[in-house]
């Protein structure tokens, strides 16, 4: 008779199951046990979201089973995230419509299913933050069993489940904007999911770069920590995701030419289709030439592979580049694509986006100063202190100086075309109370219109740079209905080049007023390169404006008593590549002389029309001021700007008014 083992014999989970099953009387309890104590596989990301993932049809497209072979060029990406992989951060500059989002969707989940621990995912802005939680985290929590069951729904009872906040069991997602930085802050994190970096302010709140405050989080967490950052690129130099990209090992994803075999990653020069003809578009291969239909796309993709075209800065950090091209069948086609190619000629915000979107591509701002010269022989003829006819509202834009405020008064109409109606010094400068009560004065002012009817300013944006305490003790006494006090910020954002108002202390008549004053955040490079832009467009012939031609939208109208040194003060900056100490490359706007007022003017009177809404007008808005100066005379409101009755003289003081020329 053997003797009995000292320890005893592994019962295989398979087993125990069928013992359980067969055992009279066996309980519900007893069957989850033994599934508890079965070890979890050992899965990658895709693995896992190929597994358990459910699509939404509040979420996706395409619901229902998640499968990575139809973004199979995802999959290298979402295994790097993997606790299997040495990688610690992952840097994805993409086009848009290829499935990143919802990769590092995956990446939450298989989180919250396989490897739990403490998770932040940053939105460009909490609001932001709040709706991809709504539209993309809510379903996928829902939608895969697995993760049902371990976040609560938000209705029970200390649930942890919250708009921004999702407890499960061994870790917690929080959801925050870059725009927060007690968000980013909060809390530990071993794993980050930051989403659209090319969006993030470049402050969040005053306290640093939104980035680096979110990865400072994951430190503590050495080598297990995993990073994935997404983006869309904007504007070379200070995109974000281009600079970690390029710091990285630039890996671009090859696929087989169906013809010869030849291996390539596609480049939107390959792609070729018979001009005015996009549906013929066809791409070239780079080995033998010939032309490869689109319907071999899923067999390329799918013997893709990803490699490496550079040396990263970090061993632990892998790049990633994905335009459109790739899209799968039936998302975005190489004749769509050649469509807003051919759609975007001529367009410079058109064609912007086109590199930024489908190429996933940085745009190169030119920021070349118009010659001003050149702007003086395209002056038109109005009479100084009038509105031509295109101008349907009024803004202002105010500099103050040591001595003196300059104010611009510009219309605005259709398209965002613009006209210079006003130039106004007034001499005294911030410390002489006449000064500001002048600048009073100027808000109840009317300006005549072509069509016999007087429009008020609706809006005018004034600099908190120089003398800040007196800026906002004047904006406070006339109030903010009409005035809105702005601060320049360095940098680009074409998504929301205004932000605010926020609440800012102030102090007033030598008491401080703690959240006295409301202050706008200007994004000033947005509108000094937009404004560049619109001088530099081509405009068409007298002879085709007499034959009906149109300005195109954004035109620059400036009147004839524009003088020599207010157009050179308009291009007073240009826009140039600097080195910094890290060695990468930004954009900085320069002086080319010393004063440059008028272009200042322009920007701030820009942002006010921005924080009146213009650019997020309806037709039926923009119709309904032309009804107010064609038909009737009306009050103007705060929210619409409007066309309102002259008002009595004795309410107008002296000022000096410069008309140039």
């Amino acid at each position: 008779m053997s003797a009995p083992n000292s320890t005893a014999s592994p019962i295989s989970a398979a087993a125990l199951d069928e013992g359980v099953a067969g055992f009279d009387g066996a309980t519900d309890l007893l069957r989850a046990w033994s599934r508890g104590i079965r070890p979890d596989p050992d899965l990658t990301v895709s693995e896992w979201a190929d597994r358990h993932r459910w699509l939404s049809s509040r979420a996706s497209a395409e619901p229902g089973r998640y499968k990575t072979a139809r973004t199979p060029y995802m999959r290298e990406i979402m295994d790097a995230l993997s606790p299997v992989s040495p990688v610690q951060r992952v840097v994805f500059m993409k086009a848009a419509q290829v499935g990143a989002t919802e990769a590092g969707n995956c990446f939450i989940g298989f989180v919250m299913h396989h490897a739990p621990g403490p998770m932040l995912a940053v939105q460009p802005t909490v609001e932001l933050a709040k709706r991809n939680s709504r539209q993309r985290i809510d379903p996928l929590i829902e939608e895969s069993p697995e993760l049902r069951d371990r976040v609560k729904p938000a209705r029970a009872r200390d649930a942890g489940n919250t708009m921004l906040s999702k407890e499960f069991a061994g870790g917690i997602l929080i959801m925050t904007g870059a725009n927060s930085a007690v968000g980013l802050r909060s809390t530990p994190a071993r794993y980050l999911f930051l989403d659209e970096v090319d969006a993030y302010p470049a402050s969040a709140d005053e306290e640093g770069d939104p980035v680096s405050l979110a990865e400072a989080r994951s430190l503590t967490f050495a080598h297990r920590r995993k990073a994935l950052l997404i983006s869309t690129p904007t504007i070379r130099g200070l995109s974000r995701i281009e600079r970690e990209f390029e710091a990285s090992d630039q890996r671009r994803y090859h696929v087989p030419c169906p013809h010869c075999g030849y291996a390539q990653w596609l480049r939107f020069e390959r792609l070729r289709w018979e001009k005015g003809q996009p549906d013929t578009a066809t791409y070239h291969c780079e080995g033998c030439d010939a032309a490869i239909a689109e319907h071999h796309k899923t067999t390329m993709l799918a013997a893709g592979d990803w490699r490496a075209t550079a040396e990263s800065e970090d061993p632990h950090t892998v790049g990633y580049h994905l335009s459109a091209l790739y899209s799968p069948i039936g998302w975005l086609s190489w004749a769509r694509i050649a469509r807003a190619w051919e759609a975007a000629q001529g367009n410079d915000e058109a064609m912007r986006a086109f590199r930024n979107t489908i190429l996933g591509e940085t745009w190169f701002e030119t920021g070349e100063a118009p010659d001003w010269q050149r702007l003086a022989e395209r002056r038109e003829d109005w009479k100084a202190g009038t509105v031509p006819a295109g101008g349907l509202f009024l803004t202002a834009g105010a500099d103050v100086q040591k001595d003196r405020i300059e104010i611009d008064v510009w219309a605005w109409g259709r398209g965002l075309q613009s006209w210079l109606v006003d130039h106004v010094v007034i001499d005294g400068g911030p410390g002489d109370p006449g000064c500001w009560q002048t600048l009073t004065d100027l808000l109840g002012r009317t300006w005549a219109h072509e069509s016999g009817q007087h429009l008020t300013i609706a809006k005018l944006a004034i600099d908190t740079g120089y003398e800040t305490s007196a800026v906002y003790g004047w904006a406070r006494q006339v109030g903010f209905a009409q005035v809105a006090p702005v601060k320049g910020l360095e940098g680009f954002n074409r998504a929301s080049p205004v932000t605010g108002p926020t609440y800012v202390d102030a102090t007033v008549a030598g008491k401080r007023l703690r959240r006295g004053a409301r202050l706008w955040s200007v994004a000033t490079s947005t509108f000094k390169a937009e404004t560049y832009r619109f001088l530099r467009q081509e405009r068409p012939t007298p002879e085709e404006i007499t034959a009906g031609a149109s300005f195109p939208a954004g035109t620059v109208h400036l009147p004839s008593w524009a003088d020599g040194e207010w157009l050179k003060q308009l291009t007073a900056e240009q826009l140039v590549t600097v080195r910094t100490k890290r060695g990468f490359s930004k954009l900085e706007w320069q002086k080319l002389r010393e004063r440059n007022e008028a272009l200042d003017c322009r920007v701030y009177a820009r942002a006010a029309a921005w924080i009146a809404g213009a650019d997020r007008w309806s037709d039926a808005r923009w119709q309904e001021l032309e009804r107010q100066l064609a038909v009737e005379t009306s009050t103007s409101t705060q929210d619409t700007p409007a066309v309102t009755p002259s008002r009595p003289s004795a309410r107008r003081r002296t000022m000096r008014s410069t008309y140039m020329g």
